[in-house]
């Protein structure tokens, strides 16, 4: 059974409570999970707030803490295989994704992280002659941490890392979809020998443990990676206890090719970005743009390619798309396809079950096509394998239909032209946009949406003005002028 860890001791529900987690490749159950409660988020907040208050973690060095940082990276490398493994198990991801990219990038958070904290510094403000005045960073106290079933693994290092980088303590609440990885990670950081109460988990579902981990009065910071309504419900929930809040949330990005793009770097750009990771990402680019003089042969060429993407078990080094993560995210994925065929969209290719797959969460990459960007398929977020494409006449057209949508997070622009990429790149409201790329991310940049994709930014120093307060320091040089009140005779 997998028990929540807290002060560096893995312990099971105050009531015993526990959960299943199931096989997305046949929907049998996997292990136990202990199912978190109030009491079990108080008792996780309370060693995390007495490591900060009264523990040497935020008092440490940022070198030595950087030391544990990469200590933590380095075990992750040599445990690599077997995180990757369990990864695969719990999410349906495919092996090759998962061992070639989420989980090398995981401990890159690590390192990178230990280093940036060595980076970002205090700030000085001098006044000649008057005041030297200065800003240092600190860290600000406890985090909720809030994951997503997506790439959890690579996900939660993205928050934990740079969250103790900075100094903070942090209580864990993974997704209860898929929590078995989040236990692998706290093996690691027992192993690297963290101070117990830096690091705690609080497995168990959203009303029964991340509420009370969002309420609770010993929390300063909530960091959150998932849908926007779940969002705008931690918000409102958070708000009696003044939170600070970092969301990343959700998307419906556009990818717009134009007609002098390379279309072939576009089509590998177009798939990749939409049915990599079982089509569940957050920046999937998963409505495609396309001009309408090349609309006819883009979109024969991507229907061929579509259908020969190789659908099986996530174990197979040769699949390219797994399972869903769960059944009913299958229910909710194949219900926007009928949605689609109800307001008169084309389903070209996939739609339903492989008929070799009779059970788990199988579904056929499907591509949907006479689609206006009115449709609900069009402006909601599916997170699944389901690619909707949409003719445009010019540049004016495609930026406004690529900002036609609540969203913001990401984009994807194809041209041959830099002037044009720049500019049309420069004209969509998102967080984050590139030109002739598939999502390669840069650690060093801000991660974030606009609109309703999310508030605040991390990455790189970003990261550090979330996790960080600051105090500013004001020191005189000199004997300067002070007004003198009280001096008059008296009254």
């Amino acid at each position: 059974m997998i028990q929540h860890f807290i002060g560096n001791e893995f312990v099971p529900a105050s009531d015993g409570g526990t959960f299943e987690t199931l096989d997305p490749s046949t929907n049998r159950p996997i292990d136990q999970i202990a199912s978190g409660t109030v009491e079990d988020v108080d008792r996780a907040v309370r060693a995390a707030r007495a490591a900060f208050d009264d523990g040497g973690w935020p008092r440490m060095s940022a070198a030595e803490r950087a030391r544990f940082l990469h200590r933590i990276g380095d075990l992750i490398e040599a445990h690599a295989d077997e995180i990757a493994n369990v990864e695969i198990a719990d999410t349906g991801i495919p092996s090759s994704q998962i061992k070639g990219g989420a989980i090398p990038r995981a401990a890159d958070n690590f390192h990178f992280f230990a280093d940036m904290a060595l980076e970002v510094g205090d700030e000085s403000f001098p006044v000649e002659g008057q005041f030297k005045n200065y800003a240092v960073r600190r860290p600000v106290g406890v985090a909720g941490l809030i994951t997503p079933w997506n790439t959890p693994f690579m996900l939660e290092t993205w928050k934990i890392a740079p969250c103790l980088a900075a100094g903070n303590t942090c209580v864990l609440k993974p997704a209860e979809w898929s929590p078995l990885s989040a236990n692998s990670l706290a093996l690691i950081l027992q192993e690297a020998d963290l101070p117990p109460g830096v690091f705690n988990i609080v497995h168990g579902f959203g009303e029964t443990a991340g509420a009370p981990l969002v309420a609770h009065p010993g929390v300063e910071l909530i960091s959150f990676t998932g849908e926007t309504t779940t969002g705008q419900e931690i918000m409102r929930n958070g708000a009696t206890t003044l939170k600070r809040f970092s969301m990343e949330l959700g998307g419906k990005s556009p990818t717009i090719v134009f007609d002098d793009a390379d279309q072939t770097r576009a089509l590998d750009g177009a798939i990749w970005q939409v049915y990599s990771l079982n089509g569940e990402r957050c920046t999937a680019g998963s409505r495609l743009l396309v001009q309408n003089d090349i609309y006819d042969d883009f979109v024969t060429r991507l229907a061929d390619r579509v259908r020969r993407i190789k659908v099986g078990q996530p174990t197979d080094p040769a699949t390219e798309i797994g399972p869903l993560i769960h059944p009913d995210h299958w229910h909710r994925v194949r219900q926007y396809i009928d949605i689609a065929r109800r307001e008169g969209a084309t389903i070209v290719t996939g739609g339903d079950r492989p008929a070799a797959f009779p059970e788990g969460n199988f579904i056929k990459p499907t591509l949907i096509t006479q689609v206006g960007n009115d449709m609900r398929v069009a402006q909601e977020e599916i997170f699944g394998p389901v690619l909707v494409v949409i003719p445009f006449e010019d540049e004016a057209e495609a930026v406004r239909i690529a900002n036609d949508t609540r969203y913001g997070l990401a984009a994807y622009v194809w041209t041959s032209d830099p002037d044009r990429g720049k500019r049309v790149a420069e004209s969509i409201v998102s967080g984050l946009v590139w030109i002739n790329s598939h999502n390669v991310r840069d650690l060093r940049t801000p991660f974030g949406g606009c609109k309703m994709s999310g508030i605040g930014r991390e990455g790189g120093r970003y990261s550090f003005d979330f996790y960080t307060d600051y105090s500013t320091i004001h020191v005189a040089l000199g004997e300067h002028r002070i007004p003198r009140l009280g001096m008059g005779g008296s009254s």
